[in-house]
């Protein structure tokens, strides 16, 4: 199964969702460490602990960075991947809030080969929507869907150019999914040419603050 996990909630706060994440960390393509919308400005004692845990459970370690919709100065966004990995061990990174627009694909096409350059990898881009065509060659992973079960069911579109590539390459998350239909928001995505999913039971302001039940069977 290839579940991402952008697990946002301090370990301290919730303890047992990190627990029940590391026994299932070989379910996972990828977890997203977020201590502070980003590294943090210091190692974070907790998320050092777990990202040790979680690597020593055969997880793989992301980094979340912001990129701001293409704003963020491209030495910034390097700073912060660096952190992660010197802090907590990441193997790449999850740059949110990407733009979709194709005037800004060279930026991010030179982006992610410094990244690469500086030892990341995976890079997964999340523009939350389907973006132009050239962002799915320059990353790893592209989630190609953020939002909730309502608009999913009703409303997702996979445009044509997505037929190019493997399933492999999409990621689609999904919040706001009643507990039972998890497992077929898994096979739905799957339908839909995204073999990599993380759907969860919460919704805004913080959907991403309880863990997938779809990884455990058990949600807090």
């Amino acid at each position: 199964m290839s579940l991402l996990i952008p697990l946002y909630v301090h370990p301290a706060e919730d303890p047992g969702a990190w627990h029940r994440l590391i026994t299932a960390a070989d379910r996972t393509y990828g977890v997203v460490l977020n201590p502070a919308n980003g590294p943090g400005e210091a190692p974070d004692p907790a998320f050092v602990a777990v990202a040790g845990a979680l690597r020593t459970a055969g997880a793989r370690l992301l980094g979340y960075v912001d990129t701001d919709y293409g704003t963020r100065a491209a030495a910034e966004v390097a700073e912060d991947a660096l952190r992660h990995r010197q802090w907590y061990g990441a193997d790449g990174c999850f740059l949110d809030q990407v733009s979709s627009a194709a005037t800004e694909l060279p930026a991010y096409r030179a982006l992610v080969r410094a990244l690469r350059r500086r030892g990341s990898a995976p890079v997964v881009l999340n523009p939350g929507v389907h973006p132009a065509p050239g962002y799915a060659r320059i990353a790893d992973l592209v989630v190609t869907f953020e939002g909730p079960w309502s608009v999913y069911v009703s409303a997702f579109r996979r445009p044509d150019w997505t037929l190019r590539y493997r399933p492999e390459r999409f990621c689609h998350l999904v919040y706001g999914v009643p507990k039972a239909l998890s497992p077929l928001a898994v096979r739905t995505a799957r339908e839909r040419g995204a073999a990599v999913s993380g759907p969860v039971t919460g919704g805004p302001p913080n959907p991403w603050a309880r863990l997938t039940p779809v990884l455990t069977g058990v949600e807090p």
